[in-house]
């Protein structure tokens, strides 16, 4: 079989790629050699996209010294939405859902606040959001999209009563 960089539980545009089971994602989480070379391959990946990992504790991000020809990449080619959507997935799947926090917060302030991303602006609201795990830290990240979108009438990701409410 195929083998994944960022494997799921779901099958992806390669359908010879076989899903990965529960007990295939304990064994890996179990395994510190497993675990370390999916923070190199996650640090490569953020490297292409003009992203560093700051901190391996935290997966608190910054942009790179390459970010402006790293982000003219991302916003002409959109098939790397797809890519970070499965990274995305995957961090959860590795337990590893404080980066997928930071992850989304990290595009959500460069498409919202920065608007250095424009072009991943949809993919970041539609998909990224969606695949933190943590129904709190979703709703945290809706309301900080809510709060930077323009025009905020316009804003579709959740209710407008409760996002004027939250706290």
């Amino acid at each position: 079989f195929p083998f994944r960089l960022f494997p799921l539980r779901e099958h992806g545009m390669n359908w010879r790629a076989r899903p990965l089971t529960c007990q295939e994602i304990q064994a890996f989480r179990k395994s510190k050699e497993v675990m370390d070379r999916f923070i190199r391959a996650y640090k490569l990946m953020l490297g292409f996209y003009g992203i560093n990992l700051v901190n391996e504790e935290t997966g608190e991000l910054e942009r790179a010294e390459n970010w402006r020809e790293r982000f003219e990449n991302l916003n002409r080619f959109s098939h790397n939405n797809l890519r970070i959507t499965r990274i995305l997935k995957c961090l959860g799947e590795m337990g590893y859902e404080d980066y997928q926090v930071r992850l989304v917060k990290f595009f959500l302030t460069e498409t919202l606040v920065e608007e250095t991303l424009p072009n991943v602006k949809r993919s970041a609201l539609d998909y990224f959001l969606f695949t933190v795990r943590s129904k709190e830290k979703r709703r945290e990240l809706v309301h900080y999209a809510w709060q930077h979108f323009r025009p905020r009438s316009s804003f579709v990701w959740g209710p407008r009563d409760k996002l004027q409410k939250y706290r």
